[in-house]
């Protein structure tokens, strides 16, 4: 049996064996070269890439785990301490979520707007908070973006594109870049008119519908920021709808989503909506009554 004294003896030694490996990485993190840090001395976790990391010790079957994992991005064989993640992973969760949290919250860039030529509306939100707040408001459009879309856009075009936030600003300048290019590109190569493009701040996608009275366009289509997630905050979906008119069901709207690097690549989506878009005006419909 360990006595009393021998006991506190012990717990004072791991005390001060604690107190000392303590000063040891304080001294350390005090001695860090901050230029080596922005050098990349200490390497960006979001770098990463989940598909090719197995943190599994000695895995039975490493490459068929592998393989599974490029199959899907869900994070797959991360492995724990105790009942617990391991700082990697948890790391890594916590960078992903405030990396969605930055694309809600954030706006798009003037800078990226005056690039791709975009004049700028703004529904009745007045900020981020009544955004998320109140979607009803994300559905319509202010006065003065209302008379700036009918004295800048082009009346009655076959095609009215414009582009919009939503929940993901991140996604916009992520992808926009590419798919606006091929849309117009493609569509004006079917012999298709297409309006004025224009981005619409703190828009939800029920606004396309407004848009559409507004311009009386035959098609109207929205490339608006998705709900961002753990796999990415840069997905990106596209809302289209033949002669859309507000309060519309839900189902006349024909969506292609998961637009993004790692899904849907822009370029691709880009071509693939202005196919879709030239079914619609020789079928007269979409969402569940077009057959595709």
């Amino acid at each position: 049996m360990v006595s009393e004294n021998e006991l506190k003896k012990l717990v004072e030694q791991v005390l001060l064996e604690m107190t000392a490996k303590g000063t040891k990485a304080a001294n350390k993190a005090e001695n860090i070269n901050l230029e080596e840090v922005e050098d990349g001395f200490i390497d960006d976790i979001t770098e990463v890439d989940i598909k090719k990391q197995l943190l599994v010790p000695n895995p039975a079957d490493a490459k068929g785990y592998l393989k599974m994992k490029q199959a899907t991005p869900a994070r797959l064989g991360i492995w724990r301490a105790g009942p617990r993640y391991k700082t990697e992973t948890a790391l890594r969760v916590r960078a992903d979520h405030a990396a969605a949290q930055d694309s809600v919250f954030s706006y798009v860039s003037e800078e990226f707007l005056k690039e791709m030529n975009l004049f700028s509306v703004k529904t009745e939100c007045i900020d981020k908070d009544e955004f998320i707040t109140r979607p009803d408001l994300g559905k319509r459009i202010n006065k003065e973006g209302i008379k700036a879309i009918k004295d800048n856009c082009k009346m009655r075009p076959q095609v009215q594109i414009y582009v919009s936030d939503g929940l993901s600003s991140a996604a916009i300048e992520a992808n926009v870049r590419d798919v606006l290019p091929a849309m117009i590109q493609g569509l004006e190569g079917y012999k298709i008119s297409v309006g004025t493009p224009f981005f619409l701040q703190n828009g939800r996608v029920g606004a396309m519908d407004v848009v559409s009275e507004l311009l009386e366009a035959d098609v109207t289509c929205v490339l608006i920021g998705e709900r961002p997630g753990l796999v990415t905050a840069e997905s990106m979906s596209a809302y289209i709808a033949y002669k859309a008119t507000v309060n519309m069901p839900e189902a006349r709207r024909t969506v292609v989503s998961n637009i993004h690097s790692g899904g849907t690549p822009p370029v691709e989506a880009g071509a693939h909506i202005s196919e879709i878009i030239k079914i619609m005006l020789e079928k007269k419909a979409s969402g569940v009554n077009l057959k595709l």
